[in-house]
Formats: C-alpha cells, sequence, structure tokens
C-alpha cells in the first residue's frame, strides 16, 4: 500500500552558527501529516516552530535526520530538487508580503507565472478565478494599500493556492488580523483542503482558531513535546506527534 503521508520526518536536527557559536534548534523531531490533514504546530516563541516549516518548505537544507517531503528526500537534495519541492507547495506568511506596486490580480497572477503558464491571458484568467474564490472578485485591480488587513491576507492565500499546491504551509496566517478576519482566513483554508485534497501545517499562536485542526502538535526548546495537563484539558484536540512505533529519545 502507498503512504498518505506528504511530509515524513525521522529524527530531524538542525544547528544554527558554526564552531562555538553552533546552537540546536532543532532536536529529533519525528512527525508525518497525511493527505487532506490540517495540523497546528503550536508552542512559545523561538521554540524553533518557523524552522521546521522552512526546511519542510525547502526553503533551508536538511542537515541531520530524514525528512522526505512530496517523496522527495531534502536532506542532500540539489538546488534544482528543491525548487522542484517548492513549485509543489503554497505558503501563507504573517505579514502576506504583498508586492506593493501590483494589483491585487497582479500579484496572484505573479505566482502562476512562476509555474509556467503559457500565456500572459491564462494567467490572467486563473488568477481571476482564485480571487473570485476567496471573494476579492471586485478587487481584483486594488493596490494593497488599499485593502484591509483580512482582505490582503485573502489575496495571500489565493496566491498560495492558485496553482493546486499539495501542500500549504502557513506562518502565523492570522496574527495580524481581527478575530472575524482570521475566522475568514481559516475557514477558506479549511475549504481549500476539502476542495483539493491537499494538507496544511499552520505555525500559530492564535486560541481562536484551533478548532480546526485534525491534530495540534506542540514544540518546545527544539523539540516536539506532549503540552502540559492545562492546555490539554484546555484544548483536547492537542495530541503527540511522534509515531507510535518511534520512541523520542
Amino acid at each position: 500500500m502507498l503512504s498518505s503521508s506528504l511530509v515524513s520526518i525521522r529524527y530531524l536536527n538542525h544547528y544554527f552558527g558554526q564552531g562555538a557559536l553552533r546552537r540546536q534548534v532543532l532536536a529529533d523531531i519525528n512527525v508525518d501529516i497525511q493527505v487532506g490533514e490540517i495540523v497546528i504546530l503550536s508552542g512559545p516563541s523561538g521554540s524553533g516552530k518557523t524552522t521546521l516549516l522552512t526546511l519542510i518548505g525547502g526553503l533551508r537544507s536538511a542537515q541531520e535526520g530524514s525528512l522526505t517531503v512530496l517523496g522527495q528526500d531534502l536532506r542532500g537534495a540539489t538546488e534544482d530538487q528543491r525548487v522542484d519541492i517548492r513549485r509543489q507547495i503554497g505558503y501563507i506568511f504573517q505579514a502576506h508580503n504583498l508586492l506593493q506596486s501590483l494589483t491585487a490580480i497582479q500579484n496572484v497572477q505573479m505566482s502562476i507565472q512562476l509555474h509556467g503558464v503559457s500565456s500572459p491571458q491564462a494567467a490572467h484568467l486563473k488568477a481571476a478565478a482564485a480571487l473570485k474564490a476567496v471573494g476579492l472578485e471586485q478587487h481584483g485591480h486594488a493596490f494593497p494599500h488599499n485593502l484591509s488587513g483580512g482582505q490582503k491576507q485573502r489575496v495571500a492565500v489565493a496566491r498560495a493556492v492558485v496553482c493546486h499546491p499539495r501542500l500549504l504551509l502557513a506562518d502565523e496566517p492570522t496574527a495580524a488580523l481581527d478575530r472575524k478576519s482570521g475566522r475568514d482566513v481559516v475557514n477558506l483554508m479549511q475549504q481549500l483542503v476539502k476542495d483539493q485534497g491537499c494538507a496544511v501545517l499552520m505555525v500559530t499562536h492564535d486560541h481562536r482558531i484551533l478548532d480546526i485542526a485534525d491534530r495540534i502538535i506542540y514544540m518546545e526548546d527544539g523539540r516536539l513535546v506532549k503540552p502540559s495537563s492545562a492546555n490539554s484539558t484546555a484544548n483536547p484536540a492537542f495530541t503527540a506527534a511522534l509515531p507510535p512505533t518511534l520512541p523520542q529519545r
């Protein structure tokens, strides 16, 4: 039987710095992410969540352990191999990272063109459809400075999903949004998982959106750990991230 794991990580370690300044930021990470899952990665600031996200996204090179994403072992992968993986992943960042000199539809269209769509006309039509899917069909020609925070993040979602990624990575996507805008964004992501059959890994501190997760994994001091009993009681979706056959070392 073929595995449905889009991400499979075994004993992943990562370090910053060299020599006497070398510091371990991830230790013995073991986790799988399956097709169709929404997984939330929670934990204190500085615990290594964003580092793990960037490793899974092919934005950093894996150093120790095994990191397989979409069937490609990223440890020792070439830059071309990591670029190929990145083309199959959608990214949503906390600060949306829209290009201020481009309209909403142009921001989405750029993502399509990077994937090799044959004509600007085809890219434009696809971008317009993505904006319609996030409820911004009337704002395609607006520049980011004329959009609200929630609208900008919706454009970022459209940009991330327009090419139907197999995996969606989101780093604090609701941190700068009010409750309604944040809920709208995560509901949209939830619907896209259902419609497109991808998976989502979301880093968040936002306890207002924990209910959308199929699983919540918790990181502290670079390790995946069981949350405290207080957190477990408040958020019953918390589960240990370690596969049962792989005890934490």
